[in-house]
């Protein structure tokens, strides 16, 4: 399991921008970056660091996947017949943690990745505990007994800051079917997201 060690919203302040979308990021307070030199004036960035930036703000925005995992999910994408800016988003969408995180099961993509790995999550009816699984359509994801009952679940559906995408769609509260692979745009990011600066990055 990928673990963040420092603390999360530091990619918020490094990045300047509130990639979750939450209300509690420090960014909605101060735009600049963490750190005594935060407030200096930024030079100019330079064509690898856009793409650096953009490839560390979407790795960020999935619970920080492992730079392997991340650059595994890459390859895969351009294997792919298409566009790989868009497969790359359509594998890391397919990931269960981030099923869990658009059903509004969980209130982070940090706290769907521990609801999976500690076994209260349910694919076609059969406990799975690895949060990287890859989800295929028409897959049904649900809440185990336990889960059901935990109060972070309910903070997660009661969050008003976020919609449940058309993607995914409900069946009642505990239950959601994976009804079809997301394009960019369907995709509700709170920021902006470049796929393919990431493509850039990873084919100099």
């Amino acid at each position: 399991m990928s673990k963040r060690h420092s603390a999360k919203y530091k990619l918020d302040r490094r990045m300047g921008e509130n990639i979750w979308g939450r209300p509690k990021s420090p960014v909605n307070r101060r735009e600049y970056g963490p750190g005594q030199h935060g407030q200096r004036r930024k030079g100019k960035v330079s064509d690898f660091g856009l793409q650096l930036r953009a490839k560390q703000k979407l790795k960020g925005y999935y619970g920080d996947v492992t730079e392997k995992q991340f650059k595994r999910t890459y390859a895969e994408a351009a294997r792919i017949k298409g566009d790989t800016g868009m497969n790359l988003i359509g594998l890391l969408e397919r990931r269960l943690d981030a099923v869990v995180y658009r059903a509004k099961f969980a209130p982070t993509v940090f706290a769907a990745r521990q609801l999976v790995s500690h076994g209260h999550i349910l694919v076609n009816g059969v406990k799975c505990n690895i949060a990287s699984r890859r989800i295929s359509v028409g897959d049904e994801i649900s809440l185990g007994k336990k889960a059901q009952e935990m109060a972070l679940v309910a903070e997660a559906q009661s969050l008003a800051e976020r919609d449940m995408p058309d993607y995914v769609a409900p069946d009642g509260t505990s239950k959601v079917t994976f009804v079809r692979i997301p394009t960019l745009d369907e995709v509700p990011y709170p920021v902006r997201m470049e796929p393919n600066l990431v493509v850039e990055f990873y084919s100099r």
